[in-house]
């Protein structure tokens, strides 16, 4: 049985089922519960998703909705570490392209892909707001800015040694 089939453990049921009962609807504790699912597995499984709707009183269709629609709920398995690189037009026109194309080559991937060690993860995201820093990347939860194909790789690298 994979982590992606297992149940979710007693204590984070507990902790989204408070969550639940602490909102006016609970269906308003969803983007909470699912970080709490993915922080604890690095996604959120179907099978996943199914239990936590039903702590929730949801379908699983309206939360697969919610979790789909905010690009930081995973719903595929991702690396250890994701970079998410802007793809705005700010940072378009500050570089992001040469930035993109460098982690690429330094990574082996291309963006929506993971390292066959599974290290990193590279995905696009719409915006990150930080503009006036462009081009951007979010390194799993730390925002760069004002990047060059040199300091991201410089990020990445570091990943994949702190990943070994």
């Amino acid at each position: 049985m994979s982590t992606a089939d297992t149940p979710l453990p007693p204590e984070l049921r507990a902790r989204i089922a408070d969550l639940a009962r602490t909102e006016h609807r609970p269906r308003a504790a969803s983007v909470s519960a699912l970080t709490m699912v993915q922080e604890r597995f690095g996604w959120v499984s179907d099978a996943h998703l199914v239990e936590t709707a039903s702590l929730l009183g949801m379908s699983p269709a309206d939360l697969d909705g919610i979790a789909t629609y905010f690009n930081l709920i995973f719903r595929r398995p991702v690396g250890r570490h994701v970079i998410m690189l802007c793809d705005s037009v700010s940072c378009w026109i500050m570089g992001r392209d040469t930035v993109c194309a460098r982690l690429q080559a330094r990574l082996g991937i291309r963006p929506g892909e993971t390292t066959p060690d599974g290290a990193v993860t590279l995905l696009p995201i719409v915006c990150l707001g930080h503009c006036d820093h462009a081009p951007a990347m979010l390194v799993d939860r730390t925002l760069h800015g004002d990047l060059d194909a040199e300091k991201a790789e410089r990020l990445a690298d570091g990943l994949r040694g702190a990943a070994s």
